[in-house]
């Protein structure tokens, strides 16, 4: 078990003079006292299988619809032929009041396969919340009854995508109202053609780079409207047989109304995908200056999320990626092109040294401004004996927006921070429903943590949640845009992001110290929901077409 841990700082927000000077907030390592147990396993018996340093994610979804996020752990398996028993993804629900319960036996969840990640949504638009697996060998499309019970509609729907799969997302890339799906693919691998590598000098065994196996072609299916699919990878212009995609993330990079994709790729070029809207993908990565660092080299891509951390009106990107590569974080110019400023930042000094698996952005003391996480673990368990600086378990980072283009690390001293992970998957959600965003973390071959945020709620909030009517059910694509004071911030409503992981659906505002703001709601067909001003501190639903629905106040935690 994880001991309980606090993480106290002081956070500047400055940028907005009605503001307080300092917000002070607290991060938790509630694991055990949450009744979280999930201990992933990696299945490694000494053979060095490569995708046993992969890890796996983490889903944060509401299973049966009473408004708490419920958690949902992909794990692997033990190989073919070993006598151990078979494991299985496992589901926590969130039983309201700070606890989680197992509840996988019965659930339709128990399929033993080598999981990896996967992606939540409601993809037949019948109101209840579906599960993609991605794995090593089939995937699994899981159809949700609403009750925290799932059934296997894989073969139905036609989306089993046999291969090395990795992270997926939920998209309506063709803006007719249902929810299509895009899977990330990583390398041709399988037990008997698994190959014999060492490190240099040595004899023995060790995992094999990426470079030593064929990538494989991420996929593309597009929904027909009546619960199947059809794979439209290479008509969409998706099709690129050298990817090794590990990440993926979904944005409207240059604000044509069209969601774009992005791919953070292992050890070959990264690909940005502009939606023609046509149904057509073109890859101008290289062209928007994302494909490769600076220097013109693939970097190992890992994990990616987009969003817009300077209010400029444009979706930027994080990128986590290998050691002594820096995680890169993008800033999109608004002209085609994107700039990295990690070199010239703190964050690229800081994560230098470190292997980011899981990354994201999110505003984790709601002073308006988006803040990074970062999820950090090596590959090889042995990798102190020849690199000295760099370690296998290592800390996971935060990096708080300082509001005028630039972020600071905040230290980990005396925190659950502070104790290193062989960290993969993150995602975040306000578990406990008083305003601030929580954090989980999934560990390679360790137990996972969650971490709690007490006191980022000291400022103002709000929580939407929306409802497609002639968009899909989710509204994943939607939106949405809140100001206060005139100072304009924006979110996506989205599936995907990070490695292997998703987030929840409901969108987090901060707002400082402002007690209301004007919320505007673009739907993904382009219809307009204006709401006017409205109260801060409270969830609202809104329906396409409708406006608000429900109306909930938010009360922080005692």
């Amino acid at each position: 078990m994880l001991r309980p841990a606090l993480f106290t700082v002081a956070l500047s927000v400055g940028f907005v003079a009605s503001l307080p000077a300092a917000v002070t907030l607290t991060l938790t390592d509630v694991t055990a006292g949450a009744g979280i147990e999930f201990d992933h396993t990696t299945g490694a018996f000494g053979e060095k299988y490569m995708p046993e340093t992969f890890g796996a994610g983490v889903l944060w979804l509401d299973i049966d619809g009473d408004g708490w996020q419920d958690l949902l752990f992909l794990n692997g398996t033990p190989w073919p032929g070993r006598p151990e028993s078979a494991t299985h993804p496992v589901l926590y629900r969130n039983l309201g009041d700070g606890t989680f319960k197992d509840v996988t036996a019965g659930s339709g969840l128990e399929v033993p396969l080598y999981g990896m990640g996967g992606a939540a949504a409601d993809y037949d638009n019948d109101g209840d919340v579906d599960v993609y697996l991605t794995a090593l060998g089939p995937n699994r499309l899981l159809r949700g009854n609403g009750d925290g019970t799932f059934v296997d509609a894989t073969d139905e729907a036609a989306v089993g995508a046999p291969g090395f799969s990795t992270s997926a997302l939920w998209i309506d890339y063709d803006q007719d109202g249902h929810l299509d799906l895009f899977v990330g693919n990583y390398v041709e691998w399988t037990p008997e053609t698994d190959l014999f590598c060492t490190t240099a000098g040595g004899d023995a065994k060790s995992y094999c780079t990426p470079e030593s196996y064929q990538g494989q072609s991420s996929r593309l299916f597009r929904s027909l409207g009546n619960g199947t699919f059809e794979d439209v990878t290479t008509a969409a212009g998706i099709r690129a047989p050298s990817g090794k995609a590990l990440g993926v993330a979904m944005l409207d990079f240059d604000d044509d109304g069209w969601l774009d994709l992005f791919v953070a790729n292992d050890t070959q070029p990264d690909q940005l995908f502009r939606n023609a809207g046509d149904g057509t993908f073109e890859d101008v990565g290289m062209l928007a200056g994302v494909a490769v660092s600076d220097t013109g080299v693939a970097r190992a891509g890992m994990g990616v999320d987009a969003a817009d951390y300077d209010r400029s009106g444009r979706p930027h990107l994080v990128i986590g990626h290998f050691s002594g590569q820096m995680m890169a974080v993008y800033h999109n110019e608004g002209s085609g092109l994107f700039i990295d400023d990690a070199p010239r930042s703190a964050v690229g000094r800081a994560t230098l040294p470190t292997l980011t698996f899981g990354c994201f952005f999110f505003d984790v003391d709601l002073d308006g401004w988006l803040d990074i996480f970062a999820a950090n673990g090596h590959l090889d368990d042995q990798v102190e004996l020849v690199q000295s600086r760099v370690n296998y378990a290592q800390q996971p980072q935060l990096f708080h927006n300082l509001g005028d283009g630039r972020f600071e690390e905040v230290g980990p001293d005396g925190s659950g921070l502070e104790t290193p992970l062989v960290g993969r998957g993150a995602a975040y959600a306000d578990y406990d429903r008083d305003g601030d965003l929580d954090v989980v973390i999934t560990a390679n071959g360790g137990p996972a943590r969650l971490l709690r945020n007490d006191g980022g709620n000291a400022n103002q909030l709000l929580r939407i949640q929306v409802e497609g009517t002639d968009s899909n059910r989710d509204g994943i694509g939607t939106r949405i845009e809140v100001a206060t004071d005139g100072a304009p911030q924006w979110r996506l409503v989205k599936t995907g992001s990070s490695y292997l992981s998703q987030s929840e659906l409901p969108v987090t505002f901060g707002l400082g110290s402002a007690q209301r703001a004007t919320v505007r709601v673009v739907w993904p067909d382009g219809d307009v929901d204006n709401l006017g001003e409205v109260d801060a501190g409270q969830q609202l639903t809104v329906v396409e077409g409708a406006g608000v629905r429900n109306a909930t106040p938010i009360s922080p935690a005692p």
